[in-house]
């Protein structure tokens, strides 16, 4: 039997929280109230998981601390056991195949039929983010299926010499698995959290892709990162003050004439992240609104 002790404050406050569960639960979690999902002003879940029950008084001083140093009201701590559950077997179960534009995502546990026409990726719900349900991976697919219309957009993945593509923070791999199987290039897929690279290589193998290498890079400066590019094409889907703190590396990575697509933020932080990636020379070329999620497609201008 495991625990969890949980608030509910609002969206922008829920990161000063997170700090009062350090060392006390096992895992600490930040989410959308999941009642109040696609609605912009949406409250967020802070909980934390223990294995025994949560130290009740302990954890009420340090949020009653923290509200009181932010001016805030304290939040209510609501304190209650989990019944025993496999969670991921759950979340396969009710993983329903989705379309993304030219993309039909689903798990292993869908037979068929499958629609006719559609690039087809298979994906299982997992340790890794990224099974397109998620509406900055879905943005993500939806901006990959409108270059894939463009015929310029294989052009400028040659244009460099040997086509490449990175996907940054890759999750699951379901982006970089979308630019394997739409383009003949070479994928990238990097990211900080070594299960996430397992569970990409584990995916590339499943569909049958060639060309794709997870590796596991801590941001740009990596060797394996640095050393492929310059990239026709990057996703980012990761967090908005992250996006921003990157930008300059991830521009210098961005060959002349390609596109970057980032997601990750709200709605709210993409001013703040497009002042970071157009002070690099990069400019909107389109954004898909998912609330209250954004989706941003940057272009670097060709050299002429």
């Amino acid at each position: 039997m495991a625990w969890s002790a949980r608030i509910v404050v609002d969206g922008p406050h829920a990161p000063l929280f997170e700090p009062a569960f350090d060392g006390l639960s096992g895992v600490v979690s930040l989410y959308e109230d999941p009642g109040q999902r696609d609605r912009e002003d949406a409250q967020w879940w802070v909980e934390g998981l223990f294995a025994d029950p949560p130290p009740r008084s302990e954890l009420a001083a340090r949020l009653a601390l923290i509200a009181g140093a932010a001016g805030l009201v304290e939040p209510e701590l609501v304190v209650a056991r989990i019944p025993p559950k496999d969670w991921l077997k759950d979340n396969v179960a009710s993983f329903k195949p989705l379309t993304a534009g030219r993309y039909y995502v689903h798990g292993d546990h869908v037979r068929g039929p499958f629609p006719p026409g559609k690039v087809r990726l298979c994906v299982n719900a997992a340790t890794a983010f990224g099974s397109g349900e998620h509406a900055s991976t879905y943005g993500c697919l939806l901006a990959l299926d409108v270059l894939a219309r463009r015929r310029t957009t294989m052009r400028t993945l040659h244009a460099n010499g040997r086509p490449a593509a990175l996907d940054m923070g890759c999750g699951s791999g379901i982006l970089a698995l979308a630019m394997a199987r739409t383009w003949p290039v070479d994928v990238l897929a990097a990211d900080i959290d070594p299960e996430a690279v397992r569970v990409t290589a584990f995916n590339a193998r499943i569909n049958g892709v060639a060309g794709l290498q997870a590796v596991l890079a801590d941001g740009c400066q990596s060797a394996a990162v640095r050393d492929n590019g310059p990239y026709g094409l990057i996703t980012a889907n990761i967090l908005a003050r992250p996006l921003c703190a990157m930008a300059r590396d991830l521009a210098r990575l961005l060959a002349p004439g390609g596109h970057l697509i980032l997601a990750g933020l709200l709605q709210r932080q993409e001013a703040m992240v497009l002042a970071a990636y157009r002070s690099q020379g990069l400019h909107l070329h389109r954004r898909f609104a998912l609330r209250p999620w954004s989706t941003l497609m940057l272009h670097r201008p060709s050299v002429i």
